[in-house]
């Protein structure tokens, strides 16, 4: 196992971006994978979005997501400040009615720090209580990190504290569940008593929770 930081942005395009803008600006975020130290990118549609809180679910109306993976802050640095992925934000921001940004630091292994296509990836964000203590917190993150061990078919998964919380209204906690196809989601969905215990271990600490479910696409060739 090692650190891996884990770097999740959500889109919300613009109602009236025509599908070529899309297409241009999905192949855009894409071809960011060419920069240095980037082990893991990909872009494309948001498949589904839930959420606990009905204030959550109408504001969080996200259409695309983006996940990247690095080494280390520094790698996610040079990424960022990269002049082929300002170059992107550029001549794609003007498409975006909202964005929001999530990173936080993962212990995952080296050998699967690539999602193969077709994979479906479930990103979790929680809203913690006002409040809480430490204990507590490290109460939510110890039953988020046990999730795995219920679903042997979640190919990878990894949790943490996002780095900057107050650029996602508070949701301070994420994890990120990879399964093998849209076939082992359904099965995930369908476990409600796992589903039902982890809420009940959680009812007290959490305001609110958006779950994100995204289809890694075809990897481009050439």
């Amino acid at each position: 196992m090692s650190q891996t930081i884990e770097h999740i942005v959500f889109f919300k395009v613009k109602d009236n971006t025509s599908s070529s803008k899309i297409n241009s600006m999905v192949d855009g975020l894409n071809s960011l994978i060419s920069i240095n130290n980037v082990l893991h990118l990909s872009a494309g549609p948001i498949y589904k979005t839930r959420s606990t809180s009905s204030s959550s679910s109408s504001s969080f109306n996200f259409t695309h997501m983006l996940h990247g993976r690095y080494k280390n802050k520094d790698d996610l640095q040079n990424y960022l400040g990269h002049p082929a992925h300002i170059n992107v934000v550029n001549e794609t921001i003007e498409l975006y009615d909202d964005i929001m940004l999530i990173d936080y630091v993962a212990d995952l292994d080296e050998s699967l720090v690539v999602p193969p296509s077709g994979s479906v990836m479930r990103v979790s964000l929680l809203k913690l209580k006002e409040g809480l203590n430490e204990s507590e917190k490290t109460e939510v993150l110890n039953v988020v990190g046990g999730v795995k061990g219920h679903f042997g078919f979640i190919s990878q998964f990894s949790f943490g504290e996002n780095l900057a919380p107050e650029k996602t209204n508070g949701f301070s906690i994420a994890s990120l569940a990879i399964v093998p196809g849209l076939s082992e989601l359904e099965v995930l969905d369908l476990n409600e008593e796992v589903v039902n215990e982890q809420e009940e271990k959680l009812k007290d600490f959490l305001e609110s929770v958006i779950v994100v479910d995204y289809v890694v696409p075809p990897a481009k060739s050439g």
